[in-house]
């Protein structure tokens, strides 16, 4: 992952150079307004769009992506570059941001490493002015990669499939059910876990440095998953509250050499609204 996706200030001022890059921040609008780089499109929706995982909540997920990956210019030939202010600041916006074009398809998809912060920290230029983005038509795939993406039935299915590694990364009040969500601890109907799963709370793949914190190494990253038995050759499927946390450990175990890794992108925001699956709640026996 390190070479092929994450990308670092300097690449990027590279890459820019180039006019075949679009640089979309996933910030909230008013923060983006305050400084951003120099021609990066604000793509707020990256972070603030629920999905569920039925036929219905997908394709509405796939429209809306479709139509505003192309509203900001990406016509498949461009690469894109999502940041966040820092890797532990967002909830893994800008990984959600990656994840949701992989998931549909397109072909060149980077992550600024460190996000704005470490541009900052790099002595870069930043501007007010708003990117004034060259509307394209997207690529629209014939089928979305269901190779990265499980639904609810899926989710629920592997419960009893022991050869299935569920990977809780929410923060600790959502893992022992002190907390619904990010949002408040109220925001979901039941507060809880998937049943079985292993907690790997994401902020713990990452370590901080000067230029705020970064993925950690190959084998720091591997060395974490050993503790909820995570290896190179598990298959796992990961899960928070809406994708974007559980998209910041899918790179890095991606890049810890992970391979078979998918996200349950409904996560806890879906899964607690729905009375008929089971939820455990407090400390894990045992």
């Amino acid at each position: 992952m390190s070479e092929l996706v994450l990308i670092e200030p300097a690449q990027l001022l590279q890459e820019i150079a180039t006019g075949t890059t679009v640089v979309i921040d996933t910030r909230d609008p008013d923060i983006y307004a305050r400084g951003h780089i120099p021609g990066a499109i604000n793509l707020r929706e990256i972070f603030t769009y629920l999905s569920t995982s039925d036929h219905a909540g997908i394709e509405a997920m796939r429209e809306t992506f479709t139509a505003a990956f192309g509203a900001v210019g990406l016509s498949g030939n461009e690469t894109a570059v999502v940041y966040e202010e820092a890797m532990n600041t967002g909830f893994g916006q800008s990984c959600r941001g990656y994840f949701l074009l992989k998931y549909l398809g397109y072909p060149k998809v980077k992550v600024l490493h460190g996000g704005y912060r470490a541009w900052l920290n790099a002595g870069l230029s930043t501007t007010t002015e708003p990117g004034l983005p060259t509307a394209a038509t997207f690529p629209r795939p014939v089928s979305a990669s269901n190779a990265i993406m499980v639904d609810k039935e899926q989710m629920l299915a592997a419960i009893d499939d022991p050869s299935i590694i569920k990977l809780d990364v929410r923060d600790v009040d959502e893992w022992i059910a002190a907390s619904s969500s990010p949002y408040g601890p109220d925001f979901c109907p039941r507060k809880g876990r998937i049943p079985g799963a292993k907690w790997l709370e994401w902020y713990r793949l990452m370590k901080p440095g000067e230029d705020g914190s970064l993925f950690k190494a190959r084998d720091e990253i591997l060395a974490e998953c050993q503790t909820v038995g995570i290896r190179p050759d598990s298959s796992v499927y990961v899960y928070c509250f809406k994708g974007a946390r559980a998209s910041n450990t899918f790179l890095a175990l991606k890049h810890a050499g992970v391979d078979n890794v998918k996200i349950y992108f409904g996560s806890w925001n879906e899964w607690s609204r729905i009375p008929s699956l089971p939820i455990e709640e407090g400390f894990p026996a045992g």
